[in-house]
C-alpha cells in the first residue's frame, strides 16, 4: 500500500510540475520562463529610459558588463535581493566597467521613482511599459526577480531567477570573472 501511495505521489508531483511549466505563453520559454539562454546574443533593439529621465541602450553600453535586473515594486523577493545587488555588485564593481540597471516591469514613473527611493539603492531603475523589454528575455507570464548578465560583446553570460543565496553567489563570481577578463585583455 505504501508503495502504491508513493508511486501515486510521484506521478502527481510530476504532472503538477509539467502542468506548471506549460503555463507560459511562449513554447520557446525554458522551465524558468526564459526565452534567452547563456551564450545567446542579448536582444538590444530597445532603449532604457531611466527613472531620472536619461536614456541608454545595450548598444550604447557595449564594451561594458551589463546586468539587467528585472524587478517591480510589488515583488517582495526583488526587495530582498536588491540590497545585495547594491552592495555586492553595484558598489563593488561600478568602477570596473560594470553597469547594473533594474528594469521595473510595467509600472508608472512615479511608482518607479518612489520604489527607488524607498529601497535605498543608488543603481538606476529603467521603465518597462507593457513589460516590452521583459518579453525580449522572458515569457510575459514569467515572474520577476531575474538577472541577466551580459558581457562586453553583448553575449548573455549568466541568468538568475528569484533570489537564492547560492545562485546569487555564482552571479557575483560570474561578474567578478568578467571584470577580470577586462584587466587581462588590457
Amino acid at each position: 500500500m505504501k508503495k502504491i501511495f508513493f508511486t501515486l505521489a510521484i506521478a502527481l508531483a510530476t504532472l503538477a510540475s509539467s502542468a506548471q511549466e506549460k503555463t507560459f505563453d511562449n513554447p520557446n520559454s525554458d522551465s524558468r520562463g526564459y526565452l534567452v539562454k547563456v551564450g545567446d546574443q542579448a536582444p538590444d533593439n530597445f532603449d532604457l529610459v531611466l527613472q531620472n529621465g536619461t536614456k541608454t541602450s545595450l548598444k550604447e553600453l557595449k564594451g561594458k558588463i551589463v546586468i539587467l535586473q528585472f524587478t517591480a515594486s510589488w515583488c517582495t523577493v526583488c526587495r530582498e535581493e536588491m540590497p545585495y545587488l547594491e552592495s555586492d555588485i553595484w558598489q563593488a564593481y561600478k568602477d570596473k566597467d560594470v553597469v547594473l540597471i533594474g528594469v521595473d516591469r510595467d509600472e508608472p514613473l512615479a511608482t518607479v521613482q518612489k520604489f527607488h527611493k524607498d529601497i535605498k539603492i543608488s543603481y538606476p531603475l529603467a521603465l518597462d511599459p507593457g513589460a516590452e523589454i521583459f518579453q525580449k528575455f522572458a515569457d510575459k507570464k514569467a515572474g520577476v526577480t531575474r538577472n541577466v548578465v551580459i558581457d562586453r560583446q553583448g553575449k548573455i553570460r549568466f541568468l538568475t531567477r528569484l533570489y537564492d543565496k547560492e545562485e546569487f553567489s555564482k552571479l557575483v563570481q560570474a561578474v567578478d570573472g568578467l571584470s577580470k577578463e577586462q584587466i587581462a585583455s588590457r
